[in-house]
């Protein structure tokens, strides 16, 4: 009787170990590229980084929620949450166009800045995981 339970627990096991991989190695990337120090600043209680990170996070986090939903074979689970993070990063290349000194503004604690790109990254996330099916 348990046998039957077997191959859909390594299947539960198999996506989440794999999305929570992909979480960790996104943002190890996210705060790589980010000319400040996500981390340190939060250690600091700079709100504007917490929630500029916070934002990516759940955005990326969105994506791979669907791809986990909709897709039925892990290979493409992995495919498609890397090509969700690519995207996230996108979003903050992107920002950092549009909005006049974003990064010092992070920095400098600006937690509007921080909301409005915390917010954004969640919104392409939303986007990116309705696309996702």
């Amino acid at each position: 009787m348990f046998a039957s339970y077997l191959p859909p627990l390594i299947g539960y096991f198999s996506y989440l170990a794999s999305g929570v991989a992909m979480l960790i190695v996104f943002a190890m990337l996210y705060i790589k590229i980010t000319p400040y120090d996500e981390l340190k600043l939060i250690r600091e209680g700079n709100v504007a980084a917490a929630l500029s990170l916070a934002g990516a996070l759940i955005g990326f986090s969105l994506a791979l929620a669907s791809s986990a939903w909709h897709l039925n074979r892990l290979e493409f689970f992995l495919i498609w949450g890397a090509l969700a993070g690519v995207v996230q990063i996108g979003v903050y290349a992107f920002l950092v166009k549009c909005i006049k000194g974003m990064p010092a503004q992070i920095a400098a604690n600006n937690v509007a800045v921080g909301i409005l790109a915390g917010c954004i990254s969640v919104a392409v996330g939303v986007i990116n995981a309705g696309c996702l099916s």
